[in-house]
């Protein structure tokens, strides 16, 4: 018997956007959440790496978090685990290859023995209060890529995580076509589906392709190469591996995430007849012509390999004229200002660029058209629900599902909680929901003042004044006055005009004031900001900062 309970879906995260992937399902008071991933921060976020979601709404009740499952490695859908499992302090399922991945992000930090990280066989299940939740292997561009067939007693959500269909998966398994047809046989209410690829008609392509199409570009280059691609891609850094092997060439891996990745792999019986690994140390010993180095930093991270050795912070590698760099990886929709830069240092120092627009060096993980149709057809789900994907995605996902037959869809944002079943979909709510954003080993939400602040910082420029006066408000000494962002010809000008407007300031203000110390720093800041704006031209930014200290008595 049911009763009264409802079957619900809210994502927090990766709904209305591409990457920090979080999603929600309850039944009655139950709740499961479905990965916990991160996103790169973009140049509005100054001084940060990374954003989460916020999690606020699921920690205040995390007593009914039965637990929280991760459907595979990526950052997106794995990365924020580390920072946000204290708030959560669930149980984590994952297959082996994520759960050994996941361990390894966790043994950084001060809690990851208390984090309880649940190991589920490939194709295995888990009951999870109301939950009975089996792992069904699919391809991707990462080892166990894993769709959820989560059963409830209101019926079957088929989640299907990243994915795509490869005829030819050096890592893994091809999808089993007659497994997903069986699921749609017994029954599917709503299928939550990957939107990221659906603007490309046809399929995604095979990692088989790549492999061909690599080998020949390197069999044509001299000089030393550096192939940059996602850490997690182990069937593209398998390949890469091969094809070096091939041309007579030794494999050097740079990048922690890198080396972590193909050890876990190893150590799960991937990546069995991988090439000897040559050390960073060692890599200068070997001629040009036979070393290809496989790095991370295609996303022009900052602290990631390619980026440190192209700003000469890799004390055994740098960068010259006969080398070549391939980019084997797609451009993330958000990062076309930090690739862009990286490429232009590059290209700045002779290096030969060789990115996805030039050849044929990458293929995509996730599902074009033709392969969401397959899926569509395989499933046949009553209800469909894109996600991992921006608005543009999802709405053409939702109105090729309508072409498909499917009458019921709906495209959700994050904070929308939605009624699945009984008599759904339905939005029946709007919950609290945001990013949190990584400050070095801090977490602040996206909004607090302290990044407020350092983005006005940024783009206006800091005026602090601090000022001594006596009882009666006079100034006892010269106002001290620090000036960021102007031009260092402009700031002595400035420093005039503004110390007169003090004083004349001073002059005309009423007693009442004078005797209140925070009436007297709001007269003075409005006063100074009057004058940088007919001094500069522009407005100041708030970040004006007027500190008044008051002499009781004078020495």
């Amino acid at each position: 018997m049911t009763g009264n309970k409802e079957l619900h879906f809210l994502p927090l995260g990766g709904s209305g956007e591409i990457g920090m992937n979080l999603n929600l399902y309850a039944y009655g008071d139950q709740w499961l959440m479905v990965d916990c991933g991160i996103s790169f921060a973009d140049i509005y976020l100054p001084g940060i790496d990374l954003i989460m979601p916020d999690v606020s709404f699921i920690e205040e009740q995390r007593e009914k978090l039965q637990g929280l499952i991760i459907t595979h490695a990526h950052e997106d859908h794995v990365g924020a685990v580390a920072h946000l499992w204290p708030r959560l302090e669930c149980p984590v399922y994952a297959t082996p290859f994520t759960a050994k991945i996941l361990r390894s992000k966790l043994s950084e930090t001060s809690y990851g023995d208390e984090v309880e990280v649940i190991e589920v066989p490939l194709g295995g299940t888990v009951d999870l209060g109301s939950f009975n939740v089996e792992f069904v292997s699919l391809t991707h561009s990462i080892p166990e890529p894993n769709a959820l067939n989560i059963k409830t007693p209101l019926g079957t959500i088929f989640h299907t995580g990243d994915w795509k269909l490869d005829p030819d998966p050096m890592v893994g398994q091809a999808t089993n076509a007659e497994k997903l047809t069986a699921i749609g046989d017994e029954g599917v209410l709503a299928m939550v589906c990957d939107s990221t690829n659906v603007f490309s008609q046809a399929p995604s392509g095979s990692e088989k392709a790549v492999r061909d199409s690599l080998s020949e570009i390197i069999s044509g280059l001299k000089g030393r190469i550096f192939c940059s691609t996602f850490a997690s891609n182990v069937a593209r850094v398998e390949t890469l591996a091969k094809v070096a092997e091939e041309h007579g060439r030794n494999v050097c891996l740079i990048g922690r995430a890198m080396k972590r990745n193909v050890a876990v792999a190893r150590e799960c019986g991937y990546l069995k007849d991988f090439p000897n690994i040559i050390a960073e140390e060692d890599a200068g010993y070997f001629p040009d012509d036979e070393i290809l180095f496989v790095m991370t930093g295609c996303q022009g991270e900052s602290r990631a390999a390619l980026m440190r050795i192209t700003q000469g912070m890799n004390r055994n590698l740098a960068f010259k004229k006969t080398d070549t760099v391939i980019f084997s990886s797609k451009i993330i929709p958000g990062n076309e200002l930090l690739i862009g830069r990286l490429h232009n240092l590059l290209v700045e120092q002779g290096v030969n660029v060789i990115t996805e627009k030039d050849a044929f060096v990458h293929v995509s993980g996730h599902p074009g058209r033709e392969e969401l149709t397959e899926m569509y057809n395989w499933i046949r789900p009553e209800i469909a629900v894109p996600v991992h994907g921006e608005l543009r995605h999802m709405t053409l996902q939702s109105e090729l599902a309508q072409d498909l037959g499917i009458k019921k869809t709906i495209i959700p944002r994050n904070g929308m909680r939605i009624r699945l079943a009984p008599n759904g979909p339905e939005v029946t709510d709007h919950v609290p929901h945001g990013r949190l954003a990584l400050d070095g080993r801090l977490i602040v939400h996206e909004d607090s003042d302290t990044i407020v602040t350092r983005r006005r910082m940024m783009y206006n420029g800091a005026l602090v004044i601090h000022m001594v006066v006596d009882k009666a408000g006079g100034l006892v000494s010269t106002p001290s006055i620090t000036i960021l962002g102007l031009p260092e010809q402009a700031v002595g000008a400035l420093e005039a005009d503004i110390k007169e407007a003090i004083q004349m300031l001073l002059m005309s203000i009423s007693k009442k004031v004078f005797r209140d110390d925070h009436l007297l720093a709001e007269e003075i800041r409005v006063t100074c900001r009057k004058a940088a704006k007919n001094f500069t031209g522009k407005q100041p930014g708030p970040v004006t900062k007027v500190n008044v200290t008051r002499l009781t008595e004078l020495k």
